[in-house]
């Protein structure tokens, strides 16, 4: 990326008027939803020990206290007001957005039911595939081109609907799948929900940007007390599912507009690639957890401790340095493909993700191999133990390290 010719593009927008414009909304709509998640944690946190609705610790538990779940609660209202408050300054995403708003909304009653009762597995992925395809059928949202990656350009409809809906089913399941931790689950689609908002935001669709930093700012308010030691807060199933959903939305659209617009100078000629940059934790994390579990003769949806933010764990980070390394992380591969991303093919990108995977699976088994290691030698156990009680954590003995 030219430096010197983004710098002279971001002057020209700060010369238009509706540039301007919806930058103020964005900014507004941002501090407003912290300021509304900020305002109504409190509450749902009361509510919750006021009517024993708290998460209690258990085994596979990374909290040793009784804890509120319903942040989602918060998320979904601030949402709500930091988007609908302002008129819509552009017409072309409005429809898709407020079906974007149903989907979010189904997904938002399903996971108050897990958090309160629990639900079939079974029928959380059916209203998951609803909401898809709510968006998809309702507001023609589906991925139908390629951008020439394997050789791929455009793709049948029937085959553009599938795709789309594995990929909302799958970066849905992916969110909830990292939400184990202080801070990971809502710092990782922070920094997606901004990197997709200041996209659209350069490309003056102005809609798509107030709700993807409506969103972000929503997680910043979270944030502050999901980091909490007297007020803390999980977003629950409730949270990962509306964020889940809506980090797929921002990232379907992102590649339908960068294919739309591709011979426009903003447009990403790899979009989709860019697209799995920005979530490479979820997704990362989610494929090796299945892989692991499914060469280890499991089901892949079985429950264990093989999620990355584990392992760091059990090496003795705590709950911030874990989501320290990891939202940095993405933060970085986001950095780095953004600047480099006009130097190299569409395929080769793909080939660089397969051996970053590669990678991040040596990384992970090192790591375990290491705490079982440390596990088997009484001084080291010892001083683990010690450095993790330090942090918090509960020391804890790996046995299956696969």
């Amino acid at each position: 990326m030219n430096i010197d010719l983004l710098i002279a593009y971001l002057q020209n927008k700060f010369n238009d008027e509706a540039f301007t414009i919806g930058l103020y909304q964005c900014v507004l709509s941002f501090l407003v939803a912290c300021f509304v998640a900020v305002i109504a944690i409190p509450v749902v946190i009361k509510i919750s020990e006021l009517k024993s609705l708290m998460e209690k610790p258990g085994e596979r538990r990374s909290h040793s206290t009784p804890t509120p779940t319903f942040g989602g609660i918060a998320i979904f209202a601030a949402i709500l007001i930091g988007y609908f408050l302002w008129p819509s300054l552009d017409r072309t995403d409005i429809y898709s957005t407020n079906l974007s708003i149903v989907g979010m909304t189904i997904l938002f009653f399903i996971g108050i039911k897990d958090d309160l009762v629990g639900i079939d597995p079974a029928k959380k992925l059916m209203f998951q595939v609803l909401a898809a395809m709510i968006l998809i059928l309702f507001g023609d949202l589906r991925v139908d081109y390629l951008y020439g990656i394997m050789g791929f350009h455009h793709i049948q409809p029937a085959v553009g609907v599938l795709l789309t809906c594995f990929i909302f089913i799958a970066l849905t399941n992916a969110i909830n799948l990292i939400d184990g931790i202080d801070g990971l689950a809502g710092g990782i689609s922070t920094i997606a929900s901004a990197t997709f908002g200041g996209w659209f935001l350069l490309t003056n669709h102005f809609t798509m940007a107030c709700l993807a930093f409506t969103m972000a700012g929503a997680l910043l308010g979270f944030l502050r007390f999901n980091f909490s030691k007297t007020s803390k807060i999980f977003m629950g199933n409730t949270g990962s599912l509306i964020i889940g959903f809506m980090l797929a939305f921002f990232a379907v659209r992102f590649v339908n507009l960068n294919a739309a617009y591709r011979y426009e100078p903003t447009a990403f000629f790899n979009a989709p690639i860019i697209a799995i940059v920005i979530l490479i934790v979820p997704i990362f994390d989610t494929l090796r957890v299945f892989l692991v579990r499914i060469l280890a003769g499991r089901s892949p949806f079985s429950a264990d401790r093989n999620h990355m933010h584990h392992i760091l764990l059990d090496n003795g980070l705590s709950h911030a340095g874990a989501t320290a390394v990891l939202c940095g992380i993405s933060l970085f591969n986001t950095v780095l493909f953004l600047f480099l991303h006009r130097n190299i093919s569409n395929t080769l990108s793909l080939v660089i993700l397969g051996c970053l995977f590669g990678l991040y699976m040596i990384v992970s088994f090192t790591l375990k191999m290491r705490v079982m290691y440390v596990s088997t030698h009484p001084r080291r156990r010892k001083a683990v133990l010690r450095r993790e009680l330090q942090n918090g954590i509960v020391g804890r003995r790996i046995v299956d390290y696969l």
